[in-house]
């Protein structure tokens, strides 16, 4: 039952990674001259290799590192950093494994990831444990699809799991405290004027988001405030905490998976919608894009623009959704 849902969650995700990445920019920052290392930001992962990209892991290395070190040179070497974002199509290095398996922690309390004989490691080198079986199958079946070479941005539950494992503990609060700043401002409480020019706009916003605002009001005793001001409105303090409260009340893999959602979704209420199994990947894209999708109706689909767009928004809302889902499997 885990095995077809990763399967299946994997391919529905893989359908837009192409579209929505493939267009863009595709180059690296550096080139080191004899050892190269890549480190990318938000918490992925990092090779070491010898500047032909080459595994040489076995001539020396008895470590169960996925760190594969190159030769010394007296030549200074180059530290590229790249954040996911800028890595669109990019190729970071060879594959240096033949077969991906999972195993059972040695604590017991979680799943791990192996590269042939290497225990998976996040940036920081501990072991990426993974709190479901499901979870760490779904990120083994993505080190299995990297046929051609490392295509880092091809691995979203890898980058997730090691965003869960490292940056939330240690950043916690602050992750809560920009998710509350941005609270106020939440599309769903922004409602198009009721005139001439957004009549139809406001209509649909109405029909679509007022059944998603009736539920926040029962689930957390208060009502919503909607409005049309440019500079936002101001919604009551115990509603606030009460948002608060529930995100300080997730464990790790969830609060990595609404910050991500959230992100995209520019609403952190759509992301507790699914979070709390109230909306689903496809309402949940509806509700981001009504407005633009009102657009596009009217005026038509600009190609290279609106369709990059869409296929990367499935592929950030769908990947960190399935994500929350393998967590708690």
């Amino acid at each position: 039952m885990a095995s077809s849902m990763i399967r299946s969650s994997l391919k529905s995700i893989n359908e837009f990674i192409p579209k929505a990445l493939s267009l863009r920019s595709r180059h690296l920052c550096a080139v080191a001259n004899a050892t190269e290392q890549i480190e990318l930001e938000d918490a992925t992962f990092s090779l070491f290799l010898d500047n032909e990209g080459k595994d040489v892991s076995k001539e020396k290395s008895k470590s169960d590192n996925i760190f594969i070190k190159g030769p010394k040179s007296t030549s200074a070497s180059s530290s590229v950093s790249m954040p996911t974002s800028s890595m669109t199509g990019s190729i970071v290095g060879k594959r240096f494994y033949k077969q991906v398996t999972t195993r059972e922690t040695d604590d017991g309390n979680g799943w791990s990831v192996m590269l042939d004989y290497r225990t998976l490691k996040t940036p920081s080198k501990r072991p990426l444990k993974c709190p479901t079986l499901a979870l760490a199958k779904a990120i083994a079946a993505e080190w299995e699809y990297q046929e051609d070479g490392i295509k880092p941005f091809t691995m979203p539950f890898m980058k997730l799991a090691c965003t869960a494992l490292e940056r939330v503990p240690l950043t916690r609060p602050k992750i809560i405290e920009n998710l509350m700043k941005k609270f106020h401002q939440d599309l769903v409480f922004c409602r198009a004027p009721r005139d001439a020019l957004t009549l139809d706009l406001h209509d649909r916003q109405a029909e679509r988001i007022d059944p998603l605002l009736k539920w926040v009001e029962s689930e957390f005793g208060f009502k919503p405030v909607v409005y049309s001001s440019f500079y936002g409105g101001k919604q009551e303090v115990g509603f606030s905490k009460a948002i608060e409260e529930l995100l300080k009340k997730t464990d790790d893999c969830e609060l990595a998976a609404i910050d991500a959602i959230a992100a995209s979704a520019q609403s952190l209420i759509i992301s507790i919608g699914i979070f709390c199994g109230r909306l689903q990947i496809e309402d949940a894209i509806e509700l981001i894009r009504l407005e633009e999708d009102m657009q596009v109706k009217g005026w038509g689909l600009v190609e290279g623009g609106h369709d990059i767009d869409i296929a990367d928004l499935r592929v950030q809302i769908s990947s960190a959704t399935v994500f929350l889902g393998l967590s708690r499997t």
